[in-house]
């Protein structure tokens, strides 16, 4: 019997596999597909998502082959400069493929003793108080303890759940491709920059080895998008937009996606979970999709792992969906914006202006940068200290940075009141940091696995009341007695 099985082994479900194996729990990922498909879809990490893999020591990897941008650009498509002093150590989009994305934390996944399946498809599930039985479309049984679905946003197990998916269908659709073309690149910049006066969905940029990543809009909605297009579709469409179809030709591959907007009802229904496509989908505006799915698992990982141990405070997992069904919403909600700012009619072009004249302001274009980032997000602890349910960002102490003393997974007590409060109870899974250095001004902070600040003080006993409702029962009632 595995302790969790996750359905898709795309970024969501490799970056889940690592963080549960780091709580040793015993996992396998079932993907359909039997290689990887190869297509890059997104083409980057936001600041909270490259803060992530920092956390988990994994960011080094990522840096070699990804290149930094210090860049706007990303609400709308309206340029303007990264701001100064943003809340991160991090500030910096990580320009790097979605194919080299996922082939590093499948990797990593691997390494930390994940069973990945691959060529293998999930036909129906059931569940009962003690666990969920997953069958396989070659009639394979598997038993875990709790399963989650990462299968994208035609998602089986969001299927066979029946959890309802509301939201609105697409309205357009956009052909996406990767292929070479003939045109030099004085004619291909030239028409691009004439194209995106008025028509933002549209561009042709190199990525490497005589290939360019194509966008163009569709002439409609497709009834099946699982159908990918053709080339002479985008010759077609090419055609319509900019005159000339740049000689397009052996495509490596097409596709095409949607503006459709949607958001499970819930993210838990007993046993089986979902995270991110399978979740929630919207339009790619911003790159805050494969960012949103990452940031779901490391919300759970720790959470259910604990789940799993027996060691689960009442409402820990139930948490996930209060606090990361919000975050989707507001995504989709940004998203729904910026898709109406890249209408070429003249009301939204209207607005598009208005908002470029906006974003001159500092205030303005470090909170829409924070938004996409995600480094903004603030979960509901309830009434406190304004860092209460807030990410720390990392920081230089005494002993290095704060970061490397969460590689582990742990809660961390960071204690500046010279080793006043105590942990005990809760040292296997909370380290106790005792530390005056970096730039905090308060006396201590309590941070969950996933960073987010969990407690702000220098009581004793509000702290207990603290590590109790974040870390469940004390191992040694005796000594917090």
């Amino acid at each position: 019997m595995f302790d969790v099985v996750i359905v898709g082994g795309g970024p969501t479900g490799m970056m889940l596999a690592g963080e549960l194996r780091l709580h040793g729990l015993n996992v396998v990922v079932l993907e359909r597909l039997a290689e990887p498909t190869g297509q890059t879809r997104a083409l980057g990490l936001h600041v909270r998502s490259v803060e992530v893999l920092d956390q988990r020591g994994l960011l080094e990897r990522f840096l070699r082959l990804g290149t930094r941008h210090e860049t706007g650009g990303f609400f709308a498509g309206i340029t303007r400069s990264w701001p100064d002093g943003l809340d991160t150590a991090h500030g910096y989009v990580l320009g790097i493929p979605q194919t080299v994305t996922e082939r590093l934390l499948a990797e990593h996944a691997a390494e930390a003793g994940a069973e990945i399946r691959r060529g293998h498809e999930l036909a129906g599930l059931s569940q009962d108080d003690g666990g969920v039985t997953a069958e396989l479309s070659d009639g394979t049984r598997l038993r875990s303890r709790y399963l989650v679905g990462c299968d994208g946003g035609r998602s089986t197990v969001r299927k066979l759940l029946g959890v309802g998916f509301p939201g609105e269908p697409s309205r357009v659709e956009t052909l996406l491709g990767e292929m070479e073309l003939t045109a030099s690149p004085q004619e291909l910049a030239a028409v691009t920059e004439k194209v995106r006066r008025t028509q933002f969905r549209f561009g042709a940029m190199p990525t490497g080895n005589g290939l360019y990543r194509v966008i163009v809009p569709a002439e409609g909605v497709a009834e099946d998008r699982t159908v990918p297009p053709s080339i002479e579709e985008f010759r077609r469409q090419l055609r319509t937009f900019a005159g000339t179809d740049f000689g397009v030709h052996s495509p490596r591959w097409l596709s095409r996606f949607g503006d459709a907007t949607r958001l499970a009802e819930r993210y838990r229904t007993g046993r089986v979970l979902l995270a991110g496509d399978a979740a929630h989908i919207h339009p790619p505006t911003g790159g805050q999709g494969l960012n949103l799915g990452l940031q779901d698992a490391f919300n759970l990982g720790w959470k259910l792992a604990a789940q799993v141990r027996g060691r689960a405070p009442d409402g820990l997992l139930d948490s996930y969906h209060a606090e990361r069904h919000p975050v989707a919403a507001a995504v989709l909600d940004n998203t729904r914006a910026q898709m109406h700012l890249l209408e070429p009619e003249p009301g939204p072009r209207a607005v598009r202006r208005l908002l470029a004249e906006l974003m001159e302001f500092d205030e303005v274009n470090r909170h829409l940068i924070e938004k996409i980032t995600a480094i903004s997000v603030r979960y509901d602890f309830g009434e406190g200290h304004e860092l209460l349910g807030r990410r720390l960002r990392d920081t230089r102490l005494e002993r290095g940075r704060l970061y490397e003393l969460m590689r582990g997974g742990r809660g961390l007590l960071l204690d500046r009141t010279g080793g006043r409060l105590s942990v005990t109870g809760w040292e296997d899974r909370v380290d106790h940091v005792v530390d005056a250095g970096g730039e905090l001004d308060v006396p201590a902070v309590l941070l969950r696995p996933d960073g987010h600040v969990a407690w702000v003080g220098e009581d004793q006993v509000d702290l207990l009341a603290r590590l109790a409702r974040w870390f469940g029962t004390a191992a040694d009632r005796s000594a917090v007695g």
